[in-house]
């Protein structure tokens, strides 16, 4: 695959609705925000961030707005900035909430309807399928 192939292959990642897909751009971009993320296994980070989460996010590089997201707990704004999901639950944990109830919060649903929704299966595979092409 030459080097145009790939970059038309990795912009063909973008054109999902509703999904981001963790690239080698992503993993650079969010590299310092998953960082953090993943500090938050242990316990006396955990209860740092929690006593004062303003003060150990500023001891990151991470970019302001993605600061000003985790401290809104704005898990698509994150996952926009670079932040992976696997890391980011490490972010639901410190705060007490279920996995599938963190990404409840990243759908136009409550958690009761998100929950539902996967017991009876998931979502449809019918709907928009590209936003460029808007079908």
């Amino acid at each position: 695959m030459s080097h145009q192939d790939i970059h038309a292959y990795l912009a063909e990642f973008e054109d999902i609705p509703g999904t981001r897909v963790f690239t080698a751009s992503r993993a650079r971009q969010g590299y310092h925000l998953n960082q953090f993320a993943q500090s938050l296994i242990k316990a006396e980070n955990r209860d740092r961030f929690k006593a004062d989460e303003r003060a150990y996010l500023d001891e990151w590089a991470i970019p302001e707005d993605a600061k000003l997201a985790v401290m809104a707990r704005d898990y698509n704004a994150l996952i926009e900035l670079g932040g992976n999901i696997y890391f980011l639950s490490k972010l639901f944990s410190t705060d007490g909430i279920a996995f599938a109830e963190a990404v409840s919060t990243m759908t136009d649903m409550s958690w009761p309807e998100y929950r539902q929704m996967m017991l009876d299966g998931g979502r449809s595979p019918e709907g928009m399928r590209s936003i460029r092409e808007k079908r």
